[in-house]
Parts: C-alpha cells; sequence; structure tokens
C-alpha cells in the first residue's frame, strides 16, 4: 500500500527531476511512509511513497528498475489471490513466500500484458515502464479501491495517487470544473457525476476503475477491461452444495487477507450480517495463531435519546455482542465520539478527500474508527462494505414480483406464507406490495398521490450555463444509484450494479485516501472478485429461500454467526441516528456560516439559494435531532462544505 506518482515527458525531453519530480515527492510527505523514493531515467520518472502492510512489503524496494529485463515499475498494490498467479506463471515453490507483489505484477505483465489486469484480485494501481517496447502501461483495480489522478498537457503526463501533489507542479493549474460541480450538486444521493475520469479541477483527470491507460509513441490510450467476462452459470446439486461451496469462496477471500500482513487486524463491525460474516470467519482464521481480531464499533453519543422506530437499532451494540459472544476471539471496541460531528469534521475530509463530498452523516464514526485504528497498532481493518450485491443480496419482493409475473403461484404461496411469519407482515399487505409491482396498471386504478421529491440544490442558470440544464428532468440523472436509475428486475439492476464504475467512485476513494492518512489498510472480502463471481453465477433461488431474503449467507453462516442475527429479517440498525444531535453544541456557529454563505456571491451562482433559505429558516429555530435525515440538513451541509472548500481552494 503506497502513494505512487510520476512523469512521461513526451518526444523524449528528459523529465526535469529536481524542478518537477521532486516536487511532486515532497508533497507526498503529509503522509506517513516506510520508505519513499524515486527513480528516473531519460524521459521517465517513477516514485513510490510505502506504507509497508504485508509481510513482503517489508523488503519491497520501490520503484524498481531490471536492466536485464527493461522494466521498471511503481505500485500501490496488495494482490490476494497470488497462489493462483503463481500456479499459472510456474513460480517455484521456494520463491513464493518472500516475492514481493510488484514482482508478481512484473510477471503477470510479461505473460499476459494489458490483459493482466482482468487476472488479478485485490486492490491496486500500479505503472510499468517497458524500456525494450517504449511503452507506459498502468492500471486501477475493478472497484477503484486505490486512486490514481493524471494531469497531460502538450509536454508531459503527471500522474499521482492523490490530487494535492500534482496541484504542486508548475505547470499545473488550478481551475474549477464547473461541469463536475454542476452534476455533483443536481444529483440528489452521495453519488458523484457518472463520467468517473473527471475531478472537480479542469485538468486533473483520473483513470477510472476497471481501466488501463497505454502511452505508447507518445499517444495515451485508455481502455476499459472486464474482470467480470468469465462468469458461467453454476449448477450444483442441492442447497446444501452452494452453502459449502460459498464457505468455500468467502474463506479464501477473508483468510487470504488476514496471512499477508504481520501487524494487528481489525474489522468493523454493526449488528448485521455483512460485516458479522466477515468477522466471523477472520476471529475463527486468526485464533488458529493466536491472533484476537479487534473489531471497532460505531455507537451514538452519550445522552443522545432514541428516536428511531422499534425496527431499527441506532444502538446495535445489544446486537453486536451477540456475535462477539458467540464468535469469540475478539477484542472488541464500541466507540462514540464524544464531542464529534458531521460539522467539526468538514475541514479534515475535505483535506483527506481534496474535494466537496456528500457523504457528511457517517464522516465522524468513519474517520474516526481508522484514527483509533492506528492508535491500536492495527495494519488491516476489514470490512463488509460492500456485501449488498454479493453475499447478502436476496431481494424478496423483486423476486416475488417475477414469480407472480410467471403466474407460479403454487410456489409464490408457499415462499409469502414463510415470508410473512419471517418479517411479522400481513400477507396481504405483501401481495399487495408485489401486485402493485407486477402489474403497473393496477396502480393506474389508483387515485394520483403526491412522490416526494428531493429539493434540487442546482442554480438554474448554472444548469444552463453548464449545459445539463435538460438532465434536471431526468429521474435517472437525478437519482442516480436510487431505484429511479436502476432497473426493477433484480438480475438486471445487479448486473448493471457491477458494470457501472461510478458507483464504486465515492466509497474507493474515501477507503484509499483514509489508509494514506493513518496507514491503515481497508480491505474488504464481500468486494472480493472471486466472492462476485461465485455469487453472480448462483441462481436467485438460492438468494431467497423458504421465505427469507439474503438466504445463501443466513443458510451459510449456520454455526459461525448467532441465530437471532443471522436470521433476523424484522429489525435492522441505522447509522448516524445522532448527528443532529451531536451538532446542537456548535449549532450557533453553523447557523453563523451559513449566514456567511448566503450573503456569498459566488455560491449565489451555483446554488438555488430559494431552496437553501428556506431550509436556513428552518434551521435557525432549531431542527429537532429526531430530523438527522430530513432534507434541510442534507441541503445545508452539503452547501456548507461545498462553500468551505471553495474558500480554500479558488
Amino acid at each position: 500500500m503506497s502513494a505512487i506518482a510520476g512523469i512521461y515527458r513526451f518526444n523524449g525531453e528528459p523529465v526535469q527531476v529536481i524542478e518537477h519530480g521532486e516536487f511532486v515527492m515532497e508533497a507526498l510527505r503529509k503522509y506517513p511512509a516506510n520508505q519513499s523514493g524515486a527513480w528516473h531515467k531519460d524521459h521517465i520518472m517513477l516514485g513510490c511513497h510505502a506504507q509497508w502492510i504485508t509481510e513482503q512489503s517489508t523488503h519491497e524496494s520501490l520503484p524498481s528498475y531490471d536492466p536485464n529485463r527493461g522494466l521498471a515499475i511503481t505500485a500501490d498494490a496488495i494482490i490476494d489471490n497470488r497462489d493462483e498467479l503463481m500456479d499459472q506463471l510456474q513460480v517455484s515453490y521456494n520463491l513464493r513466500t518472500n516475492m514481493t507483489d510488484s514482482e508478481v505484477l512484473l510477471l503477470a505483465y510479461e505473460k499476459w500484458s494489458e490483459r493482466m489486469p482482468e487476472r488479478l484480485v485485490g486492490d491496486f494501481a500500479f505503472v510499468i515502464w517497458d524500456e525494450k517496447k517504449q511503452l507506459l502501461f498502468g492500471a486501477r483495480d475493478f472497484s477503484g479501491a486505490r486512486t490514481l489522478y493524471y494531469h497531460r498537457n502538450e509536454q508531459q503526463l503527471s500522474f499521482c495517487t492523490v490530487i494535492n501533489p500534482l496541484l504542486s507542479l508548475p505547470y499545473i493549474h488550478k481551475e474549477l470544473n464547473e461541469q463536475w460541480l454542476a452534476e455533483f450538486l443536481a444529483i440528489s444521493g452521495v453519488f458523484e457525476p457518472p463520467d468517473v475520469s473527471t475531478t472537480i479541477y479542469k485538468s486533473i483527470h483520473q483513470l477510472p476503475p476497471s481501466h488501463t491507460i497505454i502511452i505508447k509513441h507518445d499517444k495515451v490510450a485508455i481502455t476499459r477491461y472486464n474482470s467480470l467476462s468469465d462468469v458461467i452459470p453454476l449448477e450444483l446439486a442441492s442447497s446444501q452444495e452452494y452453502e459449502e461451496a460459498f464457505r468455500e469462496v468467502f474463506n479464501k477471500a477473508v483468510t487470504a487477507r488476514l496471512r499477508r500482513t504481520h501487524r494487528n487486524v481489525g474489522a468493523h463491525l454493526s449488528g448485521g450480517l455483512d460485516s458479522g460474516a466477515v468477522v466471523s470467519f477472520a476471529a475463527k482464521a486468526l485464533q488458529k495463531n493466536n491472533r484476537p481480531l479487534h473489531t471497532f464499533s460505531y455507537i451514538p453519543e452519550d445522552g443522545f435519546v432514541d428516536w428511531t422506530p422499534k425496527h431499527r437499532f441506532a444502538d446495535e451494540r445489544p446486537l453486536i455482542k451477540q456475535t462477539v459472544d458467540f464468535v469469540g476471539n475478539i477484542n472488541d471496541n464500541y466507540l462514540n465520539f464524544q464531542g464529534k460531528s458531521p460539522f467539526s469534521e468538514i475541514d479534515d475530509w475535505l483535506d483527506i478527500m481534496e474535494s466537496p463530498y456528500k457523504f457528511f452523516d457517517n464522516s465522524f464514526w468513519l474517520r474516526g474508527i481508522y484514527e483509533q485504528a492506528e492508535q491500536r497498532g492495527i495494519g488491516l481493518m476489514l470490512t463488509g462494505a460492500r456485501g449488498n450485491y454479493s453475499i447478502s443480496w436476496g431481494p424478496a419482493i423483486e423476486y416475488y414480483t417475477k414469480l407472480m409475473k410467471r403466474f407460479n403461484w403454487l410456489k409464490l404461496s408457499r415462499e409469502i406464507k414463510q415470508y410473512s411469519k419471517n418479517v411479522g407482515v400481513g400477507r396481504k399487505r405483501i401481495y399487495s406490495i408485489i401486485s402493485r409491482k407486477a402489474f403497473p396498471a393496477l396502480e393506474r386504478l389508483k387515485p394520483p398521490s403526491s412522490t416526494y421529491e428531493f429539493p434540487q440544490l442546482i442554480n438554474s442558470d448554472f444548469a444552463k450555463r453548464t449545459g445539463i440544464y435538460d438532465k434536471l428532468r431526468d429521474r435517472k440523472f437525478i437519482g442516480i444509484g436510487s431505484t429511479d436509475d436502476l432497473p426493477a428486475d433484480p438480475l438486471e439492476a445487479r448486473r448493471q450494479h457491477y458494470d457501472r464504475v461510478n458507483m464504486w467512485s465515492t466509497t474507493g476513494t474515501s477507503g484509499c485516501k483514509l489508509s494514506l492518512r493513518y496507514s491503515v489498510w481497508s480491505h474488504d472480502p464481500t468486494n472480493d472478485l472471486r466472492v462476485i463471481r461465485f455469487c453472480l453465477s448462483t441462481p436467485i433461488e438460492q438468494f431467497v429461500q423458504n421465505g427469507m431474503d439474503r438466504a445463501l449467507v443466513r443458510r451459510s453462516t449456520e454455526g459461525w454467526l448467532p441465530d437471532p442475527i443471522r436470521l433476523n429479517q424484522r429489525t435492522r440498525g441505522i447509522q448516524a441516528a445522532d448527528s443532529i444531535h451531536r451538532m446542537l453544541s456548535d449549532w450557533s456557529v453553523f447557523i453563523e456560516e451559513l449566514d456567511q454563505l448566503n450573503c456569498d456571491s459566488r455560491m449565489q451562482q451555483v446554488i438555488n439559494m430559494p431552496v437553501i433559505q428556506d431550509a436556513l429558516t428552518e434551521a435557525r429555530h432549531g431542527i429537532n435531532p429526531n430530523q438527522a435525515y430530513n432534507p434541510s440538513i442534507k441541503l445545508l451541509m452539503r452547501s456548507l462544505i461545498l462553500y468551505r472548500f471553495l474558500e480554500k481552494n479558488f
């Protein structure tokens, strides 16, 4: 895990190492590192600011150059399918234990050339200079767990894991990308603009997830590769065989990460299935080597009065403790981050993200857990953040809708009867829901009802100037990432989820940049390509079965998780329900800064001020803590985050 950088000069012009290369490497010194170095030759310069997480990385020197092979590499990479790759590459067994990930990457490049990234499982961004071919080749992992930004002009292409070192170069100037900003404001959810090659800076681009970059004869080509092209339907004899196969592939995904690091291992743990499954497999694997698993769980701040419905848990400790006690070998930590709030975190997060952001609700505990993990010597932090479309996929209502459309009444009746018992909802109500989904014409027979729409944050004149005004009427664009954006068919929705690289951008970027700041590698076994391929190949009947949604992981974790957690379909945890409660002590300062924003001429040009003024009027009277998910607080916080970013950078 590292921050990498480099400069490629066109027309064979030599790199100005002192004037340019050293600027970039010096800017990277804000991040902790075990080793930092650079290599240059002629018109190429490569740099690496390395954090040693894996055992092999402690004797890995990057950038590296092999004059006999004519290959140089700089890499921010932890490869999880090393064993499979080294089998295919016919690496001698006596060399495997100490072989570094960068050497594995070079061997893979020599064998498969530009097709090699689709064979890799892990988190990576790397650049290889092939001296014999006079070719520069780089790639970013399929879901963007590691970032790679670049700037290109007529003289050179410069790249880096993070943005600010590029801005230290004298030939790169800060210029606001109004097109990016307009789309960022117009999209109602937490997602960024769908073109993830762009950034808030007009002259800075990023290599999208699942893409390679090649420079040959001074021509730059950026191409998408497909890591999921080899998925074929899996046909096993019984549900039990699917469960056994799931446990095998998931255990491999978890243990591949554990055995790579010599440092302490941590994990996010909530009261749910995804993080619980990760923790149960990790804790049992670590126990074999007498190593504990350190779990980190966010809980509400002292004094918070829980306003959430009975089927939701703002404080998930009772659920988490059931998992901890059942699994064993866990050192559990419950963190309330007293005094921290979405408002108090803004400056830190702008520094981390190098861009405006929308996920303010969870910002205080996301960063706080990394900070606590660093203090406890954690090198690897496991999560289950991306399990919704892999291990815990299983959309019951959508599946039952398909059964109704096919008039499969016998199976539907059995499923609904059991599902009704499991979720505690009457069968009549469930039939009503799926009937309207299966036959939309029934919905038109009902009197029209007003549907709520999130207030539009972008100034209409700004939308016209940037050419996105027509998109404001496109519900699919405004609702990127929501049900408006994805098809009703659950299989097609899942396929599109994995096909759209913008779905991964925000979480990948935040995870990468948090890891650099705190030297803690965040890794998600639910996002392992082997696990995803298995889940995509498994029939939907394994994911919805016997009245259970998310049925495959529920059945497969029998004996791994306590039944009240494993089989729970009635209650769920809810994150950041105390976010407004946390802000109350700073409320007057919050209002004062919003008043400044309201008078700012630049903000008036980009923000829909009448909407903000209405929200500000509500905030002056005090927003109740039970309105933590109210649109007003979202509008105000998003505007304030943008305001601070523009004040700081432009």
